[in-house]
């Protein structure tokens, strides 16, 4: 499995920088080095101090005098005051020799600036910089105007690199900003800067607080990260080389996510925003159903500790370019190591954090804030993302700020927001609402690029050239013509049975990036959607209607039953990336008694599913409490596709009675939504069938005529690329699980069926479909169980 992290693989063409790494001695303390008495500095609800002997205890003091907190100072002389309440006349005092600072000011979260003058500050329009905050903090940067595209080097002669008259600056420029190494001056670190470039835009590669060479001390999307962001935003969009004093935001993935934080506080010169592969709530990637994610979301959070410690003192896992400016000598970069020291602990985090706390968990929730965004705004997800997860689309109707709002969604793996269909359609809302000029102009670069970029990003063979299809917003000469015609166009588009499509010039290649056809809506939910339920009927058959007579079945529940995930080789470029040719999936059938299937009769009609599902039962466990993880797939031809999982701890089994949840909406037959409250945690009533709803995270699937849908209950593992689960319920043992149907204890699968959809085109072969793996079809028998 390659490294859990949100990575996509930046366009880098050259030679890699070497990993320097360096002694202890390179970054003493400051006070070992004969530096000056430590100074404090005061920030939104926190106070810091730098220049402490290591180790030293400090305490702070508020402007009455008295003692607010007292703790130790880092190895490399740093401190963090966190949570302090705003006020002036704050001091740290040295205990050991009562030495005490000058008197600081603790603001608020606000986003108003403290003092507006900080955004007069010069940044150059080319190559690596510091900018600095609101309360001091330098962050490191890279500009990569549009004819030095970032990270790429070494191209054939005569590409078409952005040149000439028509890429002169002033530029139209975006930021991507993230906690991975987007400041690397050479290429950002799993950013997409290089596309941009492509594309005609400057592009301001900015690392987060605290990571990097940046200062600060890291903590995941703490609002000081928004803030920053923020004055990002303001002071680039004052440099002389920015065209239209504004600025958009792009990215993917962590650079897509940090959009959302950002544009909540609605920095007034940031033009648009067009985030990629996000998720829209922290526990539906970190706990979806209230089990914890070890195979991807806890080792991303491992990896973000690891490369949020100081540079140059030997540490493992840090970021391969700090530790490089740290070997030459880039005093910047070495003087703000001070406080990565004080970074947050994760890990413990997560730990408290199991259950929903709304007060920490909403802050960091996309879902609570995405309504405050104002600006124009471009998304794309997949429903089988491997690493944040199917969740992003229930964004869709929470996006109530703005009117100008777009969203693609296809079947696919975390790279698949870059697909070339929806690249096409990023292209033309960043020409149309950051640059201001019809698409048509640039669009000759991107297109030669195409074939370049796709086999550099997903890693797809020489052998394909894939390439961008024809677009009707770049055949409008005219801004007004093209911005026109973009507008008019639904919010809502699914691109269907992606990896199964035609190229533009119809060659057909197996798992390519190219949907077989596309439907578009005015929202999500589509207005019409029906809730249709598919009942546990007798001998394994879904049915249209709750059987007559009570059936019973069982099943042991072992989350070792399966290996964990259902992909053996490379998770990203030239693997699961790639195509069908360089797939390595695994997906194994469970073993006899580990699980319960049912499959339904063929189809008598085609069918289109857009949007959440659930499924319901009646559940009986031998332990107080068990995992659940339910798997929907499509059989046909011999062959059974995967479509989606969902997943519940049975003792997190209450559902929402208010909208007052994780997603601020009412819970539904569609989108159940269970309340997570540590509160309302209860233990499984022995011998007693109780009803437990599993959410199933959102699909867009095209059920055909004569194929069948089928629903298999297990515990947890064996069905996703990465996500895997390690604590799960009952802990170290198997539970003996009953379930039962009847009309009186419905246990049913509900899908959510579109009507008056038309299916665009055949039954796709296995394997095709992007991130939807296949395997022949095997009947599965259930044991049957007493009442």
């Amino acid at each position: 499995m390659a490294t859990p992290t949100l990575r996509t693989r930046a366009l880098v063409l050259g030679t890699a920088i070497a990993l320097v790494l360096l002694g202890a001695a390179a970054l003493a303390p400051p006070s070992a080095q004969g530096a000056d008495p430590f100074s404090a500095h005061g920030s939104a609800r926190q106070v810091y101090a730098v220049g402490l002997p290591a180790g030293a205890s400090a305490t702070l003091l508020d402007g009455a005098g008295q003692e607010v907190a007292t703790q130790d100072a880092d190895s490399l002389g740093g401190l963090l005051f966190r949570e302090v309440a705003p006020g002036a006349g704050y001091r740290v005092r040295e205990d050991a020799t009562g030495a005490t600072s000058g008197p600081v000011t603790v603001h608020s979260e606000a986003a108003a600036p403290w003092d507006p003058s900080i955004y007069d500050q010069s940044i150059p329009q080319d190559g690596y910089s510091y900018l600095t905050t609101r309360d001091g903090t330098q962050l490191a940067l890279t500009v990569h105007p549009p004819t030095h595209p970032a990270g790429i080097g070494g191209l054939p002669e005569g590409f078409p690199v952005p040149n000439g008259p028509d890429y002169l600056p002033p530029y139209p420029t975006l930021i991507e900003y993230s906690g991975y190494g987007y400041a690397a001056p050479d290429a950002p670190v799993s950013g997409i800067a290089a596309l941009a470039n492509l594309m005609g835009f400057a592009v301001v590669d900015v690392s987060m607080r605290g990571t990097g060479c940046s200062g600060g001390a890291f903590d995941f999307f703490e609002p000081l990260q928004n803030l920053d962001g923020y004055d990002v935003i303001e002071t680039i969009a004052r440099q002389p080389w920015v065209k239209g004093g504004k600025v958009g935001m792009m990215g993917i993935s962590y650079g897509g996510i940090s959009q959302l934080f950002t544009a909540q506080l609605r920095p007034p010169h940031l033009a648009a925003i067009s985030p990629l592969s996000v998720l829209d709530a922290t526990a539906t990637t970190l706990y979806p159903g209230g089990i914890r994610n070890d195979g991807f979301a806890v080792a991303w959070a491992k990896e973000r500790q690891e490369q949020a410690q100081p540079a140059g003192v030997g540490a493992t896992g840090t970021q391969p370019y700090a530790e490089q400016r740290v070997a030459e000598g880039d005093a910047t970069c070495i003087a703000n190591q001070a406080l990565h020291g004080e970074a947050a602990d994760l890990m413990t985090k997560i730990q408290q954090n199991a259950h929903y706390v709304p007060e920490v968990a909403d802050p960091l929730d996309p879902i609570t804030f995405v309504h405050k965004i104002n600006v124009p705004t471009f998304m794309a997800c997949q429903w089988e993302d491997e690493q944040t997860g199917g969740h992003c689309p229930a964004l869709v109707r929470h996006f109530t700020g703005t009117s100008k709002k777009w969203f693609t969604f296809t079947n696919g793996a975390h790279i698949d927001s870059l697909d070339p269909t929806t690249l096409n359609r990023w292209y033309d809302f960043l020409e149309l609402y950051v640059a201001h000029q019809p698409p048509a102009l640039n669009q000759a670069v991107i297109r030669a690029a195409a074939p370049l970029i796709y086999q550099e990003a997903m890693g797809v063979p020489l052998t394909d050239l894939v390439t961008l299809p024809l677009d009707p917003i770049q055949a409008r000469l005219t801004y007004a013509g093209a911005l026109a015609a973009f507008e008019k166009l639904p919010a809502v588009r699914v691109l269907f049975d992606n990896g199964a499509g035609p190229s533009p010039i119809g060659i057909h290649s197996a798992g390519d990036p190219y949907p077989a056809y596309e439907r578009s809506f005015s929202t999500l939910p589509v207005p019409g959607t029906e809730a249709r339920s598919w009942y546990l009927g007798a001998n394994g058959a879904l049915a249209s209607s709750p059987p007559a007579r009570p059936q019973f079945v069982r099943y042991t529940s072992d989350a070792d039953a399966l290996p964990r995930n259902d992909y053996t080789g490379n998770t990203g470029t030239g693997g699961l990336w790639g195509n069908a040719s360089q797939w390595s999936w695994d997906w194994k059938q469970n073993p006899p008694g580990t699980a319960i299937s049912y499959l339904s009769a063929p189809l008598t009609q085609d069918l289109t599913t857009v949007g959440a599902g659930s499924v319901q039962l009646w559940v009986r466990s031998s332990t107080p409490d068990v995992d659940l993880q339910a798997t929907v797939s499509e059989v046909s031809n011999g062959h059974e596709t995967f479509v989606q999982n969902g997943w519940l701890r049975a003792s997190e089994r209450k559902l929402a009675t208010t909208s007052d949840n994780i997603f601020k909406q009412p819970s539904t037959l569609l989108q159940p939504i269970p309340t997570m409250l540590a509160s309302d945690v209860e233990p499984m009533p022995q011998d007693t069938y109780t009803r437990v709803t599993i959410p199933l995270y959102f699909q867009g699937h095209a059920y055909r005529k004569g194929t069948q849908i089928r629903i298999t209950i297990s515990a947890p593992n064996g069905t996703q690329p990465i996500w895997s689960f390690d604590e799960t319920e009952p802990a170290g043992t198997t539970a003996d699980v009953h379930v039962t149907s009847s009309r009186q204890m419905r246990s049913r699968l509900v899908l959510p069926v579109v009507p008056g959809v038309t299916i665009g085109s055949r039954q796709p072969p296995c394997p095709s479909l992007r991130n939807e793996p296949c395997r022949p079809a095997v009947p599965f028998t259930n044991e049957t169980a007493t009442e």
